[in-house]
């Protein structure tokens, strides 16, 4: 049973459940969404952006505080798991779906598969972090994406025999989808902006801002609005409002602060749409963990308006800078990107578009190992 539930999981599901099928032999898989993504247009437009079939199931969540959320999840996966019985319950990421379905599965005794383990910020206020931690304590086998989570793991008490350094499937998606993305001057075409923005002579930026120690707050997002539009006159800048963002920013009264002329405000963006916005961009701002990978696999500077990040290989080998909300580094680092100065980086070993089909192949091996012998 592979489990997904919000955007994230859907772009590093997609190879895996392709690599499953064409496995030989093929390893068999039911696809079960939570539900836990509220907008079933974006659900929809993700699932055709990246061929992923629809679910088996859906368990159809919604949205609701974290402990409601995971609560919810663990309360209609349980009748699921039940019916269906399978060899493992396969998870990825770091959002509550990845863990309500996690705790259900080990107390009923069926091995846990986590793709993307060993990822970790430090920060434990990020509820991502407390799912990654506990997700990979409860897991059985282990898929790593840089070879420095291992460490993480250990120090945490897992042996080495349950982890297995595969490689990034976000990156099997970008090298999957990037002949289909969609050219950017399209994407402002459909919404009813000029695309002649795009050819501005330093380029342009692509913003996304979404999580809630950024825009929750009304200092700090006026704060960060004001240095975006300082950016906005180094160069202009394509912003895709998450809902959270866009309601936060009409409820504190901070639309006077986004300079249309220089800064074009989008909707939530399809898979493929963000793709082409980000390969044809100068530089990204961004506080998403996903979006520091694409970027660096991309070869695309990435300042990340964060104070940590759970994917320090984007900074240690990548395009990646943390510049967290310091107004002068934000700044600096978009005048040394015009520059020329900007980080030009390197892809990380095994970002090379084949994880999943080795995490297929060492699952195959894997779950041969704990059958039970006749």
């Amino acid at each position: 049973m592979c489990i997904v539930g919000a955007r994230p999981n859907f772009m590093k599901m997609a190879p895996i459940l392709r690599a499953f099928a064409e496995h030989q032999p093929p390893l068999p898989a039911l696809l079960v969404h939570t539900g836990q993504h509220y907008d079933a247009s974006m659900s929809d437009q993700l699932f055709a952006d990246l061929r992923l079939p629809r679910p088996d199931l859906n368990l159809e969540v919604g949205s609701g505080s974290h402990a409601v959320q995971t609560a919810e999840v663990m309360k209609r996966f349980e009748p699921a798991l039940d019916e269906h019985k399978p060899s493992c319950v396969l998870v990825v990421g770091d959002v509550n779906s990845t863990l309500a379905c996690s705790l259900v599965a080990v107390k009923k005794g069926v091995p846990v598969v986590h793709v993307e383990a060993g990822l970790r910020s430090g920060d434990r206020r990020m509820p991502e972090e407390i799912n990654r931690v506990l997700t990979d304590q409860i897991s059985d086998r282990l898929y790593t994406t840089e070879r420095s989570a291992l460490g993480n793991l250990q120090r945490e008490g897992i042996a080495a025999e349950r982890v297995c350094f595969a490689g990034n499937v976000m990156i099997d998606s970008l090298h999957a989808s990037r002949p289909q993305a969609r050219p950017a001057a399209d994407t402002l075409k459909a919404h009813g902006a000029d695309p002649a923005l795009l050819r501005a002579e330093a380029g342009y930026g692509v913003v996304t801002l979404h999580r809630p120690s950024n825009v929750d707050q009304a200092d700090t997002l006026r704060l960060l609005l004001e240095t975006l539009r300082a950016v906005s006159e180094r160069l202009p800048l394509v912003f895709a409002l998450h809902p959270r963002t866009r309601a936060n920013i009409e409820r504190f009264g901070l639309g006077g602060l986004i300079d249309a002329r220089r800064m074009v405000l989008l909707p939530p963006q399809g898979y493929l749409e963000m793709l082409g916005l980000m390969g044809g961009a100068t530089v990204v701002l961004t506080d998403s963990g996903g979006l520091q990978e694409e970027t660096t696999a991309l070869g695309v500077p990435c300042l990340t308006l964060r104070e940590n990040t759970e994917r320090p290989i984007t900074v240690e080998q990548g395009t990646n800078t943390m510049v967290g909300r310091d107004v002068q580094a934000i700044l600096t680092g978009v005048d040394d990107i015009l520059a020329g100065r900007g980080k030009r980086g390197r892809v990380p070993e095994y970002w090379d578009g084949h994880a999943a089909d080795r995490i297929a192949a060492d699952l195959h091996r894997w779950l041969h190992d704990q059958a039970p012998t006749p």
